[in-house]
């Protein structure tokens, strides 16, 4: 799983913060509205989350901690390096040949 840098999570959610108040303050403005928006929705893709307000809530747990800590909150434990389940070896290449026509 890749995480953005701090300084960008902070950045965004600053973003979204603001025009979140701003539409509080004027709902029928659809300049306004569409910004929020466009803010939640970055910040999702940033978080890897559906919905704004959790994207929010994950970019201010992550900024509060440290990555093994968000992690773990986040159930995704460390990533595991080495072999996956359910995977072969390669066999060489003459194995690996084409058997149409054959």
């Amino acid at each position: 799983m890749l995480l953005p840098a701090k300084a960008e999570v902070a950045r965004h959610l600053r973003h979204y913060r603001v025009w979140e108040r701003a539409m509080l303050a004027s709902p029928d403005d659809r300049r306004v509205r569409a910004t929020f928006e466009d803010s939640g929705y970055t910040l999702c893709v940033l978080m890897g989350k559906r919905c704004a307000r959790e994207a929010a809530d994950a970019a201010e747990r992550y900024l509060r901690t440290n990555l093994v800590t968000y992690l773990r909150e986040q159930g995704t434990g460390r990533p595991h390096v080495g072999v996956v389940p359910g995977r072969t070896r390669r066999r060489p290449a003459k194995d690996r040949r084409s058997r149409a026509g054959a």
